[in-house]
């Protein structure tokens, strides 16, 4: 995002706007920012600040600690590995481990063509299906280090069909 713009800023208020009612905001906000612009960097979180008094440093903290919100740019296909315990026990570090080494990322970061976001799940309540990997919302049930360079060549397919269309 860089520089806000002043749309952008006349957003950002417009959401923090919406909410001026409400005890506590701030997670409203975040989610509403995140959402429309798919982060929330710094200078965000300053304009957040200012609406609604709130210090750069709560935000900053409630930013960073839920893994839904971001402080950089995600993906065209967030890659989200299970590595709860029941996804653990039955090989999850070993199909993120994968993932990583194909994209050359390592998890919480994006690829530099921006196609691939690796980020490394918590519980996901998909226990009966370990290890589930998720790409996207779409879930990927009992994924196996075989079958990680398969999942990934598909998006790839995916993106070159999408560019002959575009081309054409």
């Amino acid at each position: 995002m860089g520089k806000l713009n002043a749309a952008a800023v006349a957003k950002i208020e417009e959401i923090c706007a919406r909410y001026k009612d409400e005890k506590t905001p701030l997670m409203m906000i975040l989610s509403d920012i995140q959402n429309e612009y798919g982060y929330i960097p710094l200078e965000v979180q300053e304009v957040v600040s200012k609406e609604t008094g709130i210090s750069v440093a709560e935000i900053y903290g409630v930013v960073t600690f839920y893994s839904f919100f971001s402080l950089s740019p995600k993906g065209k296909y967030v890659i989200g590995c299970c590595l709860g315990t029941a996804c653990y026990v039955k090989g999850a570090q070993q199909v993120i481990d994968k993932f990583s080494e194909l994209l050359q990322i390592q998890p919480g970061e994006t690829t530099d063509d921006g196609l691939f976001t690796l980020d490394a799940l918590r519980c996901i309540g998909a226990c009966g299906i370990a290890p589930a990997v998720s790409i996207n919302g779409k879930v990927y049930p009992k994924m196996t280090v075989s079958q990680v360079r398969e999942v990934i060549a598909q998006y790839l397919l995916a993106e070159e069909k999408e560019k002959e269309v575009a081309t054409s």
